[in-house]
């Protein structure tokens, strides 16, 4: 509840879609901690204007597709030390991955001259690029 408060707390969006989002965020906090301190909670969730007691409301769900990552952030290797880090969809294959590898500025400067001989994918993760 900490977390999610403190990430409501940076927020800085304004729109209507960020209204909501922040609503939503404080909803599920006092929904959450309503059992632990009643009377607080109870007169917070009339101050987001809900009219019955927040103690029978019916408790927040899960959204599982809001687990579901757009990209994964892969550590990109040269010889096993960090030279860059890329973000890319989470269903990439080894090709795509080592391709958008490749356009990393930080990345070229370490294979300049050299022989790439082995490139080890760790799905999701890591690119090791071994090169001699």
């Amino acid at each position: 509840v900490m977390e999610l408060l403190n990430a409501v707390a940076k927020s800085k969006d304004d729109s209507p879609g960020g209204r909501a989002l922040r609503q939503e965020a404080l909803e599920a906090a006092v929904l959450i901690l309503a059992p632990i301190t009643p009377h607080i909670c109870h007169q917070l969730w009339q101050a987001l204007g809900h009219d019955e007691p927040v103690l029978e409301a019916s408790w927040p769900e899960h959204d599982p597709m809001a687990l579901v990552s757009a990209s994964v952030q892969i550590v990109v290797q040269v010889n096993g030390k960090l030279r860059g880090r890329i973000e890319i969809d989470p269903e990439a294959d080894e090709a795509t991955v080592m391709a958008q590898a490749l356009e990393d500025e930080n990345v070229q400067r370490f294979l300049e001259g050299k022989t790439v001989r082995k490139q080890i994918l760790v799905p999701g993760k890591l690119l090791n690029i071994v090169v001699q």
